[in-house]
C-alpha cells in the first residue's frame, strides 16, 4: 500500500485482530520508542496524534459507517460499498488519516494482527466563491470615521493617581507615627 508525500484527505481503515487486552500494548508507542502498530503497518513513519484505535463497543448504538461519516465526514456514497462489511466488524478498529503518516512518502506491508478493510476518501473542499468588487471590499468606503479612543489617557491618569494615594499614605503614617 503506496502512502504518498502528497497524500490529503484520505482515511484507512484496519481491523485489529487481537483480545481485547493485548490491544493496549500493540497501539501504543514505549517510552523506548518501541511500536508493536508501527511495525505491523510497516509504516516508516507514523505520528501518534493522529492514530485513532476505536472499541467498537464504545460506539453503543452507532454503527462504524455511522462514526466516520460523522468524525471524518465521510459521505453515504464514499460508504455505501462498505457500509455491511464496516458494520460487521466487531472488536477494536484504526482508523488512519493521512495525517498519521507525517508527509512521508512510504510503502506499508500490512502484517497480522491487523487487516486491511478499506480506504476511504474525504469530501474535496468546495471552491471559494466570485471575488467581491464593491467598495466596502476595497477599503474605500464613505461610512463614518471610528471614534477616538482615549484609553491611553485614562490609563496614565489612574495610575499617577494611585501614586498620588500610595505617597499620601506613607506621609500619614510618618506624621501620625512621628
Amino acid at each position: 500500500m503506496h502512502i504518498k508525500s502528497s497524500e490529503r484527505g484520505v482515511i484507512r481503515v484496519f481491523h485489529i485482530d487481537l483480545p481485547r487486552e493485548a490491544v493496549e500494548r500493540f497501539t501504543t508507542q514505549a517510552g523506548t520508542g518501541e511500536w508493536p502498530l508501527q511495525y505491523a503497518l510497516g509504516a516508516k513513519s507514523l505520528r501518534p496524534a493522529f492514530v485513532e484505535v476505536i472499541d467498537l463497543r464504545d460506539l453503543r448504538e452507532m454503527t462504524l459507517s455511522q462514526y466516520l461519516s460523522n468524525a471524518h465526514d465521510l459521505s453515504a456514497k464514499e460508504l455505501d460499498a462498505m457500509r455491511d462489511r464496516l458494520n460487521a466488524l466487531t472488536g477494536f478498529v484504526l482508523v488512519l488519516p493521512s495525517q498519521a503518516f507525517n508527509q512521508t512518502e512510504q510503502d506499508l506491508t500490512i502484517s497480522t494482527p491487523l487487516r486491511w478493510i478499506g480506504t476511504f476518501n474525504e469530501p474535496k473542499p468546495t471552491a471559494p466563491g466570485a471575488p467581491v468588487y464593491s467598495d466596502a471590499a476595497k477599503g474605500v468606503g464613505s461610512g463614518a470615521k471610528a471614534p477616538r479612543s482615549n484609553k491611553s489617557g485614562s490609563a496614565l491618569w489612574f495610575v499617577v493617581g494611585l501614586f498620588g494615594l500610595i505617597a499620601s499614605g506613607i506621609i500619614m503614617a510618618k506624621i501620625l507615627l512621628n
